[in-house]
């Protein structure tokens, strides 16, 4: 009965749906117009201005999880502008629909099954916190806060890396930090590895190996194939790469123009979890070592 009253407060979002609707056939997917978006002078100068604010925090999740600074500043970076745009949907309203109302995809199923969860961990997140669950506000997908956090991901996640005594991923950009640091190393984030090498793939005339390469794309997001492996298939670096580690085949495509390729070890794929697409993880690296390289600029002009 309590829940039927909570759930007749909520509104249908038709944005919601609308935004959830894959995009058009046809349109070639385009790697570089998307990096663009991102990766630009204003998003870097704010993102060199968060890493100066919050350095302390940034160097002690780094020394604390393992995850360099840069990446932490690429994510919260593409995920809010740096807590600019942190979504002004109600929570509820965006969820519940979803969780009801998906629009009619191959996965519609799956996904509703997702946010019933999701609203579920939003009742709870908003108990455990003693909050109005309808005062949340976030994305129309019901991300939360600088870190756009799902209610899940909060409730599993989240950390009070300023410690006093509450998280609060909507007002505290320190507990975002940890935050997004505690996620990746949930999720395969490991300590000083080195997270994308540049990669070309050989020549569909070479008869040594044909197109055997086509075989390591679309395999998920982990790095599962040892050098030997993509060497043997005709994937080739430019460098030379820690015969230890995995990878996977990236390939980022550019509309009309050559896919880029590279390989991805294990903290690429853990970027990649956090939003489930290679345009987003080389973002989050893009934009993160850009802002590092004007940071350094800007140091060394002092």
């Amino acid at each position: 009965i309590e829940l039927e009253a909570i759930l007749r407060k909520t509104h249908y979002v038709e944005s919601a749906v609308q935004l959830m609707k894959p995009a058009p056939p046809g349109i070639p997917k385009n790697w570089r117009a998307y990096r663009a978006r991102f990766v630009e002078p204003i998003r870097i100068n704010a993102g060199t201005a968060f890493w100066e604010q919050h350095a302390d925090a940034l160097a002690r999740a780094e020394v604390q999880y393992g995850v360099p600074a840069e990446i932490i500043v690429g994510i919260i970076g593409i995920e809010t502008f740096y807590g600019r745009n942190v979504g002004a949907f109600r929570v509820m309203d965006a969820i519940t629909t979803l969780a009801f109302a998906y629009p009619d995809t191959p996965t519609r199923l799956a996904r509703m099954e997702y946010f019933r969860d999701q609203l579920a961990n939003t009742l709870l997140f908003a108990r455990e916190s003693g909050i109005d669950p309808f005062s949340l506000r976030g994305s129309y997908a019901g991300a939360i806060g600088w870190p756009q956090f799902m209610p899940g991901s909060i409730r599993k996640y989240a950390v009070d890396f300023d410690h006093d005594g509450k998280i609060d991923l909507r007002n505290s950009p320190v507990d975002a930090i940890g935050s997004v640091a505690n996620f990746l190393v949930q999720h395969g984030w490991q300590r000083g590895e080195e997270i994308v090498f540049p990669a070309s793939i050989a020549s569909p005339n070479d008869n040594n190996v044909g197109r055997a390469w086509e075989g390591f794309i679309g395999q998920g997001l982990t790095a599962k194939y040892k050098v030997d492996e993509l060497k043997s298939a005709g994937v080739i670096s430019g460098t030379e790469l820690p015969s230890e580690m995995q990878f996977g085949l990236v390939d980022l495509q550019n509309g009309f123009e050559p896919t880029e390729y590279w390989l991805g070890a294990a903290n690429f794929f853990a970027i990649a979890q956090y939003n489930r697409s290679f345009f987003y993880a080389m973002s989050v690296v893009d934009l993160g070592r850009a802002v590092r390289t004007a940071r350094s600029r800007i140091s060394q002009s002092q």
